[in-house]
């Protein structure tokens, strides 16, 4: 099949091209994406009437300029290989390194499908010109990432099924403030995270082990503009950010999202250690990168710098290696491990909640452009 989705214009011709190279995808790996964990994405819904009612007309200036970029769709055409894409020995490849990698592209490939299954709906079931129209350009972007990931690990024999995963994977339904929350940081981080790889390996191209973090840096941009809509989002109700209850969501989301990465990637030493970055220091900058960037849309930012920072991280991030040791050990005194330890991981995260958080004054205007 010669069409490839990274010169799709729409998410159903994306998909649709997807589709047809499924027939090659692998069980395995649609069966790591289809797992619902604490640490894994997930899919989510959420009530589209309440999307398909938002006014945009307290940010109209911002809206319409960010639309038009992404009408323009500077990145397409992009994400697919070229010249530039060097072979890999999957073979050859140290076993430890190879399962981390794998791991970390079929994670990856999931949390995008995530993206594009609910941006798709929301396009689907709306009739908000301007919501249905964002939703449109994101779903798009977020059909051509995942795609090319699985086109990476169809290298290796590993491509997720992601027609199988849109029909059998379970969906979590949260509120539109929520879904505002956790998408716009899982967009920034995404950015932070990925522009830190790269230019880090701009820096030093001898850790670059697979020719995909080439495209990371328009892969990044597409995370930020995707944050930049949601920010807007958020400030088309004051509440959404401002009250005193939706404040301490706000807390939550980023405790929540930054801890969850702290033990995804410590669960990957091999993977940092291939690129070249420690773990402590590469979690610890996307998180500042993250916090400077929300600084435009939050009132409050988690205070990276507290002595309880580090240590409920670190503690968390033992009871969750001893809840996999639990779980692989079976049995009652399994069960009783895994009981214990989340009861550990609980409080470690209550001991990162209780952080005092430093105040933000929230700009007048929302808008940022990428400038790492």
């Amino acid at each position: 099949m010669n069409a490839h989705a990274a010169d799709a214009t729409t998410v159903e011709e994306g998909l649709a091209i997807q589709q047809e190279k499924a027939k090659f995808d692998t069980k395995a790996a649609t069966d790591l994406a289809m797992q619902n964990t604490l640490l894994t994405p997930r899919f989510y819904t959420t009530d589209f009437d309440e999307l398909d009612a938002i006014d945009v007309s307290p940010v109209r200036e911002d809206w319409d300029a960010l639309l038009a970029r992404m009408k323009a769709d500077p990145n397409k055409g992009h994400f697919k290989k070229n010249e530039d894409w060097d072979a890999i020995d999957w073979e050859g490849m140290e076993p430890e390194l190879k399962k981390e990698f794998l791991d970390f592209l079929i994670s990856s490939c999931t949390a995008e499908f995530s993206g594009c299954v609910l941006y798709k709906e929301m396009k689907r079931r709306g009739t908000n010109k301007d919501i249905c129209e964002l939703f449109s350009y994101m779903s798009r972007d977020e059909a051509r990432h995942a795609g090319f990931i699985n086109d990476a690990l169809r290298e290796a024999g590993v491509a997720v099924n992601l027609g199988f995963l849109t029909k059998e994977k379970k969906y979590t339904f949260f509120r539109p403030k929520f879904i505002y929350y956790a998408t716009y940081l899982s967009e920034k981080i995404g950015y932070a995270r990925y522009i830190t790889i790269y230019r880090h390996l701009e820096a030093h191209p001898e850790h670059r082990f697979h020719p995909i973090f080439k495209w990371f840096k328009e892969w990044c941009n597409d995370e930020f503009s995707h944050g930049e809509a949601f920010a807007l989002l958020m400030r088309t109700d004051p509440k959404i950010t401002q009250s005193f209850a939706n404040k301490l969501w706000i807390r939550f989301f980023l405790t929540a999202v930054f801890s969850t990465m702290w033990i995804r990637d410590h669960a990957r030493p091999r993977f940092h250690e291939a690129l070249g970055v420690d773990i402590d220091w590469y979690d610890q900058e996307v998180f500042r990168k993250t916090s400077t960037i929300a600084r435009q849309v939050f009132p409050v930012e988690l205070d990276l710098d507290h002595p309880r920072w580090r240590r409920g991280l670190d503690a968390m991030d033992r009871a969750f290696r001893a809840m996999d040791r639990a779980k692989a050990r079976g049995g009652p005194a399994g069960l009783a491990g895994r009981m214990m330890a989340g009861s550990r991981a609980a409080l470690a995260f209550v001991s990162l909640y209780t952080i005092p958080v430093k105040k933000n004054d929230v700009p007048e205007s929302v808008r940022l452009e990428p400038a790492y």
